[in-house]
């Protein structure tokens, strides 16, 4: 129970990283950092990040294992790339909204993949989470305003892209250290990323203009921790779980929004908040509860 609870962890706090990005993207934005510089940055300082505890550990690996890595890591670039794409054009909260259909997403993939039906926990807090992100979201206060088609689609595109690196992260070469996987999906990511976005600001003077500063924490909190903690605790939980977990993402967003950028939250963006986190224990409490039961 304690081990199950302690690789549950690792998914929540990997979630609140994530949940910080939307906060240091926007405030890229404003400096006038395009999305090619702020995502690129941001994949090149988290590979920088994970290279260092990587070179000092003993190496032992398959090429297949490395290959499987690195599509992890282009799902994980994918991510990032459409969900900075889907702010450029749309309210913070509506692409937030959007990104968390991966709650549904993932447990839908993992059901495909298993060939069985999700567990009724699992579907009734699938079911809770999404009442709760429409709540915090402000769709229910007004709070939405404005819309593209092509930031929906971005939108869209990024919770089907998150699911899947959820799904694959927890699949995929378990048996290696989790440093050696963070490695292998964040080079997978930056070399996709290199491939498809214009590496210009590396050489054209935006790194010393400040972007350095963000990137480096989107590195820090997009890369390498979320990469390292679902790498830990993704093979322990499962992909379904680990989709409810990473619910976690939103409250962590309003807060830091409100903290960092003096947004306004309303009392119907807590009670969101307060249902989400009600969401991500119930399919926990029924671990917790099972488990008991085989105890006794």
């Amino acid at each position: 129970m304690l081990a199950s609870l302690k690789y549950s962890s690792c998914i929540l706090l990997g979630a609140c990283s994530f949940g910080i990005l939307s906060v240091i993207v926007k405030l890229a934005y404003e400096q006038g950092f395009s999305v090619s510089e702020v995502i690129g940055s941001q994949y090149l300082f988290g590979f920088i990040f994970v290279c260092i505890p990587f070179l000092f550990m003993k190496k032992g690996f398959f090429i297949k294992d490395v290959a499987y890595l690195c599509v992890a890591g282009i799902t994980a670039s994918l991510t990032g790339l459409l969900y900075g794409k889907s702010l450029e054009t749309l309210p913070a909260s509506l692409a937030v909204i959007l990104l968390f259909q991966f709650t549904w997403i993932g447990i839908l993939i993992e059901g495909i993949a298993d060939r069985r039906l999700p567990s009724k926990a699992k579907l009734f807090s699938v079911f809770v989470l999404f009442i709760g992100t429409l709540l915090a979201g402000g769709v229910f206060s007004g709070h939405i305003e404005g819309y593209t088609l092509h930031g929906l689609i971005y939108g869209i595109l990024a919770a089907i892209s998150f699911s899947l690196f959820i799904f694959v992260s927890g699949r995929v070469a378990v048996e290696l250290p989790s440093i050696t996987r963070s490695f292998f999906i964040s080079l997978g990511a930056l070399i996709f990323l290199l491939l498809v976005l214009s590496p210009d600001f590396v050489v054209n003077g935006s790194l010393g203009d400040g972007l350095w500063r963000y990137g480096s924490l989107l590195g820090f909190f997009g890369v390498l921790l979320p990469v390292l903690l679902f790498s830990i605790g993704t093979p322990k939980i499962g992909g379904g779980l680990a989709t409810i977990l990473g619910a976690a993402e939103l409250p962590t967003a309003i807060i830091a929004s409100v903290l960092i950028l003096n947004e306004k939250v309303t009392w119907i963006q807590v009670i969101g908040i307060l249902v989400i986190i009600i969401g991500i224990a119930i399919p926990q409490l029924h671990v917790t509860r099972e488990n008991l039961i085989r105890q006794e």
